[in-house]
């Protein structure tokens, strides 16, 4: 990381803490696709998908009885009246956290969503040191009221 990104960093969180002025240029944000959200994926289905494991075909002693354990049920889908999902806020935090991360030069690590409220809920983003540039800072946050926006139509917040 060049001293230049570093320094730009270290700006942003110095004048983040004291108030200071905002001297970027208004960035326009990139627009966003319409459909219902998508939540983001770890790559474990991937890794499961193309690592196939042995199956070892075992006997079962025939003096043991056999064992049933319960089945877990899948999570049930809640909805409202008006046909939106109700999500924890982790859950609405890791949607928003998906929509960022098709932004272009989104990093991967040091980014936080917060997300509050109830019914008008909203989303909060945070940036650890030296994890992105002011002006990418600026321009995910400003398109932070946009993608909250598309999924308060999708997605209200569980209590």
């Amino acid at each position: 990381m060049s001293d230049d990104v570093k320094d730009a960093g270290l700006v942003a969180m110095i004048s983040s803490i004291l108030g200071g002025n905002k001297r970027t240029d208004p960035v326009a944000p990139p627009p966003l696709t319409e459909g219902p959200p998508t939540v983001p994926s770890n790559g474990a289905e991937a890794a499961s998908a193309t690592e196939p494991t042995p199956i070892k075909q075992e006997k079962p002693p025939e003096a043991a009885p056999a064992t049933v354990e319960p089945v877990e049920q899948p999570a049930r889908i809640v909805t409202t009246r008006d046909g939106k999902q109700l999500l924890p806020a982790e859950a609405i935090a890791d949607l928003v956290l998906g929509e960022l991360r098709k932004l272009e030069d989104f990093p991967a690590t040091g980014v936080s969503v917060t997300v509050y409220g109830y019914r008008h809920w909203n989303a909060m983003l945070t940036f650890a040191p030296f994890s992105t540039s002011f002006q990418n800072a600026t321009r995910f946050r400003q398109t932070m009221p946009d993608i909250v926006f598309k999924l308060r139509r999708f997605v209200e917040l569980e209590i």
